[in-house]
This record gives C-alpha cells, sequence and structure tokens, in this order.
C-alpha cells in the first residue's frame, strides 16, 4: 500500500516565508490501528522530488505522486510560500532570479530549495533506512519543470529529469535576447513533456519577446537545449492536452488556469506510464518501453 508523512523543510527567506511543507508518499505496511502510522516496507527506494508550477498546490499532483511511489519509488512534494516577482506573494519552489541572469546562469541551481529539501530528507526518522538518496529523480510541472532543468547538475546524486509543460526559453526582462533558449543543466536522461492545447505557454509568448504561437518552446528545449545522450533524451506531447494535464483537480481561483486551453483528452493514465517507466529505466537499470514518447536524442 501507498502512504504518505508530512515534514518540513528550511529553504532560506525571512520568517515566515521560506518553510518548505513536504509531503512524502513511499510503499509501506500495514498501519497501526491506534496511531495510522505506517512504516516503510523494504527499500531503500529511489527518491523522486516533484517541483510544483507556481501557485499550483501540491496536492493537486497527489495522483502522480502516488503512482510513482506505486512503481516503487519515494516521491516528495511540496508547497512553499514566498515572495513572486514585485513583492507579490504566493506558493512558488522558490527561484533566484540573479542565477537565471546571463552573468550567472549556470553557476548554480535557480531553485535552492532543491539541496535544502534533499538534504533534510535524511533527518525523518520513519524514513531512516527507507530511501536511497545516492539515486535520486528530479520532476516538475511549468515552472517548477523549468527550475528543475535549469539545476539539476549541481545535485550530483541526480540520475534523471522529467518535466511537463516546461521549457528554458527566459524572459526577457532578466536581460536576455528575445527568443533565447538557454542550455539545460542536467548531465543525466530528460523526459520532456507537453500538450498540445497549452493555452499558459502560448499566452505567456510575449515574456519572451515572441507573439502568440511563435514557436513551441517544449519542443525548442528539446532540440536546443539538451546535449545528444544516445536515445536517452525522450519528447512526448500529448495531442489534445492542455498545460494543466498533469494537475487534478485543477484551482481556477489560482495560478494561470484561466489561460489555458480546454483539453480534447486527458492522458493522466498515459502520462504516469512513461513517467514510471522512464523513471524505472533509469534509476533501477530496466529495460522499459516508453509509451507515448515521440521523438528521442
Amino acid at each position: 500500500m501507498i502512504r504518505s508523512l508530512w515534514w518540513a523543510a528550511e529553504t532560506g527567506g525571512e520568517p515566515p516565508f521560506g518553510t518548505a511543507h513536504l509531503k512524502v508518499y513511499y510503499p509501506a505496511q500495514e498501519p497501526g490501528r491506534l496511531t495510522g502510522t505506517a512504516a516503510p516496507e523494504g527499500g531503500p527506494y529511489p527518491v523522486v522530488l516533484f517541483v510544483s508550477g507556481i501557485n499550483v498546490g501540491q496536492d493537486s499532483y497527489r495522483w502522480l505522486a502516488t503512482e510513482v511511489a506505486r512503481a516503487g519509488f519515494v516521491c516528495v512534494t511540496f508547497d512553499r510560500v514566498a515572495e513572486l516577482f514585485g513583492g507579490e506573494y504566493g506558493l512558488t519552489p522558490g527561484v533566484d532570479l540573479e542565477a537565471a541572469t546571463p552573468e550567472w546562469y549556470g553557476t548554480r541551481p535557480t531553485c535552492p530549495a532543491i539541496g535544502s529539501i534533499l538534504s533534510e530528507l535524511e533527518r525523518v526518522p520513519l524514513l531512516k533506512g527507507a530511501l536511497d538518496l545516492d539515486r535520486v529523480a528530479l520532476g516538475g510541472h511549468s515552472a517548477g519543470g523549468s527550475v528543475v532543468l535549469q539545476s539539476a547538475r549541481h545535485f550530483p546524486q541526480v540520475k534523471a529529469v522529467f518535466a511537463y509543460g516546461a521549457h528554458t526559453m527566459v524572459a526577457t526582462m532578466l536581460g536576455w535576447p528575445a527568443g533565447t533558449v538557454l542550455p539545460a543543466q542536467v548531465d543525466c536522461p530528460v523526459l520532456l513533456a507537453g500538450g498540445t492545447r497549452d493555452g499558459v505557454i502560448m499566452g505567456s509568448a510575449d515574456r519572451y519577446g515572441e507573439r502568440q504561437h511563435a514557436s513551441d518552446p517544449v519542443t525548442r528545449t528539446f532540440e536546443e537545449a539538451l546535449t545528444d545522450r544516445d536515445g536517452q533524451h525522450v519528447l512526448a506531447l500529448f495531442e489534445g492536452a492542455n498545460h494543466f494535464a498533469v494537475a487534478d483537480p485543477v484551482d481556477p481561483t489560482a495560478a494561470r488556469a484561466f489561460l489555458d486551453l480546454e483539453p480534447e483528452t486527458e492522458p493522466r493514465s498515459e502520462i504516469a506510464q512513461l513517467i514510471t517507466a522512464f523513471l524505472r529505466t533509469h534509476l533501477y537499470g530496466e529495460a522499459h518501453a516508453l509509451p507515448g514518447a515521440s521523438r528521442r536524442r
């Protein structure tokens, strides 16, 4: 069975901001009837840290975290309230904007919280002996996927990266020329996925100095931001899926869901199957067919 527990990690920032509230999903024994506590079963398991999109609560990814844990991993999601941009506050993985400027890009993670959370997991008493923190995957959705692509190589324990509705095109406000695709900061296989009806990415084209529909940032990232790995990188585009295909439920009161297009399909099952096959291939060394994968490099 799959159970979860709550934990917290300090990720920097002035109190009360900067504390990440973690939810950790893991394969478990039957819980005790009095306390409900469930010890891990088996292990140690590779760890998958999933980074949410801006103003998307971690509970929207519970379905995916459960599927990942069911496939033989410990999956971690988190909520962190902190400053976004221009004095606004909201849910954010925490983005080091200076690290994304032309002067500093590539010298450090654009998401410092990743390192803090991976370190904090070693302190969770119930999970002692259940985590293999030398086999880690980073995943993310939307901006969470973008910062994962910009940060992964700074953590040598990361063996695989996956992202949905994410890319490395960068805002001109940070000092980059229009249409710039930053090189991904990864030294491992990448699964890059998205939908053909992603209204959020289309509606955000002006941030990158482009007209709406001028290019597909997900495909451009796959083609321009990743170095060749002899077929280990995978691009999967789901026909008719939108930006929030990986979120369930979608919160219409927050985030940028108002920009999204109505989906023509909801391929959550296929997305989960693809992600778990990719993770088992690169963290367990198993030879899996990768369903839904349209391109490799």
